[in-house]
């Protein structure tokens, strides 16, 4: 039995209706850069940055103290460092500490445009005298 011509000329409409929606909708709202929350940065993020060879664990929640901060661990076993990171009008602070009390790195960063609050680049700042920043980037597991 073969389709009928008003059936197949229906799914073509829709079809192209559906491309029509999609190529005028707006960007999700929330999702400029100076819209985006420490709220929807909680997560699992994967961390590289120069002279790493591996990949870094990064996980973000809530800070229990301070609202709109967040607190986490940053891990490649067997390596476990504390930081504090705060999100404001699109720019991204991290502090790193190796030992919970002196801050051992300073992360600087922007979200990436059009990635919604899911990548992250900039550099980190070892707090040795003299030493090179690093540049770093940041996926949420969110974005696989």
């Amino acid at each position: 039995m073969k389709p009928s011509r008003t059936w197949a000329c229906w799914i073509t409409g829709a079809c192209l209706a559906g491309l029509a929606a999609c190529s005028t909708a707006p960007t999700a709202a929330g999702c400029a850069a100076e819209d985006i929350s420490a709220e929807q940065l909680v997560g699992t993020w994967r961390v590289t940055w120069a002279g790493q060879s591996m990949p870094w664990t990064l996980l973000l929640r809530p800070h229990p103290e301070h609202e709109g901060s967040l607190r986490g661990t940053l891990m490649q076993n067997p390596q476990h460092f504390a930081v504090a990171a705060d999100i404001e009008e699109g720019e991204f602070t991290m502090e790193e500490s190796h030992d919970g009390q002196r801050i051992a790195a300073t992360w600087l960063g922007k979200l990436q445009a059009g990635s919604c609050g899911q990548i992250i680049t900039g550099e980190r700042q070892e707090g040795s005298a003299g030493q090179a920043p690093q540049r770093f980037e940041m996926r949420s597991d969110r974005l696989r």
